[in-house]
């Protein structure tokens, strides 16, 4: 199996990016003319501002350099000019390849032939060189793209550990994961897909602990995509790889802007693919135990990492349970004992409970998107004015209740305790169903809405179609320790192992 899959990697790489697409098209005539005149018809070189062609001479012979304004590095490009354009007959070679090895001082070189090629490797940025009666044309990678500072994700951010994060420029996020993991193993294989967008996209791996199979899998659904853009980045690539039980809320896919995080995930086995243009790596597969880990759970000791998991897990779990645990009772006033009487309603609520809990459930994500939509100079008196408006004044005109409030406050807090959005919003329809089942039916509705929350999970699937609740089910007892339990790394029983024989 290892040999067919080197033999697939092998072939792409010689083949190019997309095999299917780099073989066919229309091929370089090696006259200089004519090939101008076809790549200027394509590229509407005359219209197109930014595509910049000149003609040169290189040896005594016709040339001419194509590139995309902003994308190669000024300096660079000069200094390739002038090496090529003090070229005398004498020295010109007699193919481009001979070009490209005797006389291009670069390192990031290719060759190619097809006009098809040229044309996606040069609105990528790369620097294009065609001489007249060469059959074959270079390309330079010389691209520098516009890219914002590796500083830490707002959104995972960590109390401890590193402080960079992915940025939208490819190469860069691969340089941040090959920093962390300095092995041969490591295997960052290059796709493109999208008819009009080109989207780049890099499959990471550890060739000798990766799946095969899956690894197999993953590389022919991403070849076999027909779809004219990857507009939404990951979001669209996720559903072109999964498209079954849409239905089902839970996240198939684990998001993180860390390098460290997904350096992590390379190295236990699974399989991060990166998106040109996006900030974040896409983790798979991935378990509802791979959702809910967090950075901070391994920057600590074993024990305060295992309180910090362990704590998200409970307040995840309250969160879809108190609001229609609080609407049975209120429902149900007898099967409150004496002693939590307290938490009964003490005033008559003008609306039905019901309602309150909808329309504020509706009223949290309204805040939320009026949060992202307002600027960083307003966000501190707009959100005092919310505060004072939707909370105190809301109470006192008799919308709500003072304990609907208090419930929903905490529920809207306490989604922030982990950092899934995904993992929140499924938690949320849940909580909506089993309210609306536990006002229409009551302990049964009550019982029904967990039921369905629980085949929800249990019944889920990952990409690679294992359990999505592994290692609970199929049961593995020691692999389950460790998802719950922060435990001490293996290599620091060793090291301490060695270090007592050592005194001995």
């Amino acid at each position: 199996m290892e040999e067919d899959l080197t033999e697939e990697c092998s072939k792409e790489k010689r083949d190019g990016r997309n095999p299917e697409k780099a073989q066919g098209g229309k091929k370089l005539t090696g006259f200089l003319q004519a090939d101008m005149d076809y790549l200027n018809h394509v590229l509407d070189a005359d219209k197109n501002f930014d595509i910049i062609y000149r003609v040169i001479h290189v040896g005594g012979r016709e040339a001419c350099m194509y590139l995309i304004d902003g994308f190669c590095k000024d300096d660079l490009v000069q200094k390739l000019l002038q090496y090529f354009m003090d070229l005398t007959p004498d020295k010109l070679p007699e193919d481009m390849h001979g070009l490209s090895k005797q006389f291009t001082p670069y390192v990031e070189v290719e060759l190619a032939d097809s006009c098809d090629t040229l044309v996606q490797s040069l609105l990528s940025g790369m620097f294009l060189l065609l001489v007249d009666g060469y059959e074959k044309a270079l390309l330079i990678d010389s691209r520098t793209y516009p890219a914002r500072g590796v500083e830490e994700p707002e959104k995972d951010k960590v109390l401890r550990g590193s402080k960079d994060g992915f940025v939208e420029t490819l190469v860069s996020n691969t340089a941040l994961i090959r920093r962390r993991i300095r092995s041969a193993d490591l295997h960052m294989e290059m796709f493109s897909a999208g008819e009009s967008s080109r989207t780049d996209i890099v499959v990471c791996y550890m060739k000798k602990r990766v799946d095969k199979e899956f690894l197999r899998e993953i590389r022919k659904k991403i070849q076999n995509i027909k779809v004219d853009s990857l507009t939404m980045n990951q979001e669209s690539l996720a559903e072109c790889l999964y498209q079954r039980r849409w239905y089902n809320p839970f996240p198939k896919f684990k998001y993180t802007e860390r390098p460290d995080a997904a350096a992590a995930q390379v190295l236990e086995g699974n399989i991060v693919i990166l998106v040109d243009n996006s900030p974040s790596a896409m983790i798979l597969p991935t378990t509802i135990f791979d959702v809910a880990e967090e950075a901070d759970d391994y920057y600590f000791p074993p024990i305060t990492g295992t309180y910090l998991r362990l704590t998200r897990f409970l307040i995840s779990l309250l969160t879809y349970l108190v609001t229609p645990t609080f609407l049975l009772l209120v429902n149900n006033d007898k099967w409150i004992p004496e002693s939590f009487s307290f938490i009964m309603l003490k005033e008559e609520p003008n609306l039905p409970l019901i309602w309150q809990f909808l329309v504020l459930e509706l009223a949290i994500d309204g805040l939320k998107l009026a949060a992202v939509n307002t600027p960083n100079m307003l966000s501190t008196p707009l959100s005092v004015m919310a505060a004072l408006v939707l909370g105190e004044f809301s109470v006192n005109s008799g919308w709500f209740s003072p304990e609907v409030m208090l419930y929903m406050a905490f529920v809207a807090i306490a989604n922030y305790t982990q950092q899934n959005y995904e993992l929140g919003y499924a938690l949320k329809f849940l909580r909506i169903i089993t309210l609306l089942l536990t006002q229409w039916f009551g302990i049964w509705g009550y019982v029904g809405g967990i039921v369905i929350s629980l085949l929800g999970i249990c019944c889920n699937r990952t990409v690679s179609r294992t359990s999505y609740i592994y290692p609970f089910i199929p049961f593995d007892w020691e692999k389950l320790k460790g998802r719950l339990i922060r435990t001490r790394l293996p290599g620091a029983l060793n090291v301490e192992g060695e270090t007592s024989q050592k005194s001995k």
